[in-house]
């Protein structure tokens, strides 16, 4: 039985919510049995998480103060102005958290013989390397900018780091400048070895050393610099041009995104009350903004990238992804597919496979059409490069590219203009609707007749992701739910018709309604005294109307399993309100990606796929795509893995109304579900 919480409150606010997701990244980075340089890359996704977090939640949050509303239905019960305050007293302790985090990594980094030195700690063969390297590598990319009371201060840019140096001049003056960092080279210099041991700066303290270079035209008796970033709504404003594509107003909006408003800062709480005093004048920063006293270095998220320096035993050991029995690289995707439906599970799987399948289609004479939904692509993509490859051989390619895929404009906008150039036939969504769905249909002749073929998927279709977020995507020739994924290539086209589909769920359309079903039909088993059960797996759930139907199938007797990664506005376990239903949320090596959607129990199951998360953008604001699983073997699989990273009890943490992250322990045997995953697929290959 699960522990009941007495709660005032229906809901979880959702930015708390989101906070206490950050702590388990951040739990990761603290975590003694998780690889030291795995920690020090844990932190940087945790840094990294509250800049978006900042930019695009907390700005959200500042608008609504700003316009004057309180936001407390929407908001979880919590009135906007105060919630800002709990969020940066929140992130406050968190930041804090971390910084104690980072020392205990260090210290131990040094027993391994990785020393990361700062200004004070350069001997003399280090001085001699550091001055060449900021001859020729760090001072050609600086950015120096003098500040005075007659110069405007210019916009910093949106997370971009600053040392805030202080001078004071020999006639006792004071004189301040800004030193940009530069992001065209590696944060982390790593300095000749030494009697076995590994010596690693950062930038900053690089930077710090060479003060008196930067500013040898100055005459100062002290010189000081300390760091600063400032975070910036991210929400894109458009131009109503009518003489400019869609592609230029995005791309004109991602660069004012650099000007936009700030909504964060973060110094280094040792920097001198007149320098902070001064900078923050002159930047307007004002009440509303969270204003973060932090450590020594902030961009923390730079951590990601921390040089291995050849110590794979200090990472997490490599796995290779496995092959899909019947699909091979030697013979045709096509053929495979036209006999059965296969199931690729990222990362356990290769996506190699999806290229092959788009590699081979852009190269076979039957094939006359593919078309492809497209959110976020790969820096180096081999996905783009096959369809521009089918595009150049005469098939008709139509993708449908979201240039809104929050800070991947630039990078979508750069494919899709190559893309248009070879003849690549675009749709950039629909107007008030952002294109989540990721789907492919590809329409080859075969006996005087069209047959399709496809894909449909839980994540992007990108490469580089795919070897560290899990999804699923299902291949296959099924020609019922492929005429449906036509139908909103359709509705892409024209989208003032109304399509019914026999078999998709999609959203804006039907997703609401057609969930509920399902969740009344569990309902209505367990009000006849049967066995109603449900099993989700998302990212996120901050939908009030979607928890309030899950209370209801609870109250109802419907047990009911979720294992939610992010955010999760429901409580579970309060008596009368939500008792039958239990949340974990698992956070480890792999991002969990994967939407999967299980209502009933044994024959009588349904299993989903699914791009949507049930929060109200997913439901309502989105076309995103869920997919009936109808291959009984296929079924059993997901249901089997789900009930593995169930069973999790090393990585999988308990979701309540306390929100202590408590990590779930219990007298079985130790599962933890990545590697138990990835057991399970080895096994079946064998067998």
């Amino acid at each position: 039985m699960v522990k009941t919480e007495k709660h005032n409150n229906d809901y979880i606010n959702r930015e708390i919510s989101w906070l206490q997701f950050n702590a388990r990244v951040l739990q990761e980075a603290s975590d003694e049995t998780v690889p030291l340089i795995e920690r020090l890359r844990f932190l940087g996704i945790f840094s990294n998480n509250l800049d978006e977090f900042f930019k695009v939640r907390y700005a959200t949050v500042k608008r609504i103060v700003q316009a004057g509303k309180g936001g407390k239905h929407e908001l979880g019960g919590i009135k906007a102005k105060a919630l800002l305050e709990i969020i940066t007293q929140t992130v406050i302790t968190q930041q804090s958290e971390s910084l104690v985090v980072l020392d205990t990594i260090k210290a131990k980094l040094e027993d391994e013989n990785i020393y990361i030195i700062d200004e004070t700690q350069i001997n003399t063969l280090q001085h001699d390397f550091i001055r060449k390297y900021f001859v020729e590598h760090v001072s050609p990319a600086l950015v120096t900018i003098i500040l005075n009371d007659s110069i405007q201060l210019p916009n910093l840019k949106d997370t971009g780091a600053y040392l805030a140096v202080r001078m004071i001049m020999a006639d006792d003056k004071k004189q301040f400048a800004l030193i940009e960092i530069p992001k065209t080279i590696n944060r982390f210099v790593v300095l000749p070895k030494q009697d076995g041991k590994n010596y690693i700066i950062l930038i900053d303290d690089l930077l710090r050393y060479c003060l008196g270079y930067i500013f040898n035209i100055f005459d100062f008796k002290r010189i000081s610099a300390h760091m600063i970033k400032i975070s910036r709504d991210a929400e894109l404003d458009f131009e109503s041009d009518l003489s400019k594509s869609f592609i230029e107003k995005v791309a004109d909006s991602v660069k004012d995104r650099q000007i936009g408003e700030p909504i964060r800062f973060v110094y280094d709480k040792t920097i001198d009350v007149d320098t902070l005093e001064y900078l923050m004048s002159k930047m307007g920063i004002d009440e509303t903004d969270s204003i973060i006293p932090g450590g020594r270095y902030h961009n923390r998220r730079d951590y990601m990238n921390f040089p291995s320096l050849g110590r794979t035993d200090l990472m997490y050991s490599k796995i290779e992804p496995l092959p899909i029995k019947g699909l091979s690289f030697e013979s045709s995707i096509f053929e495979a597919i036209a006999v059965k439906d296969y199931l690729l599970y990222a990362p356990y799987h290769t996506f190699s496979y999806i290229v092959k399948f788009l590699r081979e289609a852009a190269l076979d004479p039957q094939v006359k059409t593919i078309k492809i939904t497209i959110y976020r692509l790969a820096e180096i993509s081999h996905v783009a490069s096959s369809l521009i490859n089918a595009a150049i051989n005469g098939k008709t390619v139509t993708v449908s590219i979201e240039l809104q895929a929050r800070f991947d404009e630039q990078a979508n906008i750069n494919y899709a203009q190559q893309m248009e150039n070879e003849g690549v036939h675009l749709i950039f969504g629909v107007q008030g609707l952002k294109v989540h769905s990721k789907m492919c249909v590809i329409e080859r002749e075969e006996d005087h007749k069209i047959k399709r073929y496809g894909f449909i998927s839980t994540g992007n279709f990108n490469e580089s992701t795919a070897k560290l977020y899990t999804d699923h995507t299902l291949l296959t020739s099924d020609q019922s739910i492929l005429k449906d994924v036509n139908k909103i290539f359709s509705f892409f086209e024209a989208n003032y018709k109304i399509f019914k589909y026999k078999h998709l769920i999609t959203s804006p359309h039907n997703t609401q309604k057609e969930i509920f079903k399902l969740i009344n039909a569990e309902i209505a088993k367990a009000r006849k005294g049967e066995k109603g059960r449900i099993r989700l797996k998302m990212n996120s759930l901050s939908s009030y109307v979607m928890v309030d139907k899950l209370y209801e199938a609870s109250r109802a007797g419907v047990k009911i399993q979720m294992i939610i990664r992010g955010i999760c506005c429901l409580i579970p376990g309060v008596q009368g309100m939500s008792e039958n239903i239990e949340v974990i949320s698992v956070v480890d090596k792999f991002l969990e990606h994967s939407r999967l959607y299980i209502f009933g129990d044994k024959d009588e199951t349904k299993v989903f796929i699914s791009s949507a998360d049930w929060m109200t953008r997913n439901i309502y604001h989105r076309v995103e795509v869920t997919c009936p699983i109808y291959d009984q073997e296929l079924k059993q699989e997901i249901i089997d893995t789900y009930a593995i990273c169930w069973s999790d009890n090393v990585k999988a943490r308990l979701v309540n109304a306390i929100n202590e992250n408590e990590y779930r322990k219990n007298d079985k045997p130790k599962v933890r579900s990545q590697i138990a995953i990835y057991d399970y697929y080895l096994k079946k290959l064998q067998n």
